[in-house]
């Protein structure tokens, strides 16, 4: 599973919070499917740009990420780069591509469903609840020290 970290759980929220305002959804455009709407988030481009420079690799974005090279600087690779910087690996691109990993669906409010890609709804309910799950994972993994005993008690001494 991704990386918790709270820079993804905002752009996956900022993405479900666009799509459920109506921004252009086409799941068979790179530009403008699940992965293109979160893309336009994380590297403040256009659908437009994206779909061109997905054409500088073949197949979807689950086959893109597949293919991924880190050292590879084509555009492609460029914007598989820009997700994996902020916690995705290439197999959360395809889940997130195709709404489909058990672990975010067992968590769905009402519980496990299966949802549809190109069901803008959809994408928003596994995107929000995607967020949901990475922000407890990352609070779950906050240590906040406490100070030695003698500090509490001179603190509190009264």
């Amino acid at each position: 599973m991704a990386y918790p970290n709270l820079v993804l759980v905002d752009v996956l929220r900022q993405t479900a919070k666009k799509l459920n305002e109506g921004a252009h959804y086409a799941w068979g455009n790179h530009g403008a499917c699940n992965c293109g709407n979160l893309l336009q988030v994380v590297a403040n481009v256009s659908k437009e740009e994206i779909l061109t420079y997905a054409h500088t690799g073949f197949g979807e974005w689950t086959e893109l990420a597949e293919e991924y090279c880190p050292i590879s600087n084509t555009p492609v690779n460029l914007m598989i780069k820009k997700l994996t910087d902020i916690g995705l690996t290439p197999t959360d691109i395809h889940h997130l591509e195709y709404l489909d990993d058990k672990s975010v669906l067992e968590k769905l409010p009402g519980g496990f469903k299966w949802l549809k890609r190109n069901v803008r709804e959809d994408v928003v309910l596994y995107f929000s609840t995607f967020a949901d799950i990475l922000e407890e994972m990352y609070l779950n993994n906050i240590s906040i020290p406490y100070p030695p005993q003698e500090v509490l008690e001179r603190e509190y001494a009264g």
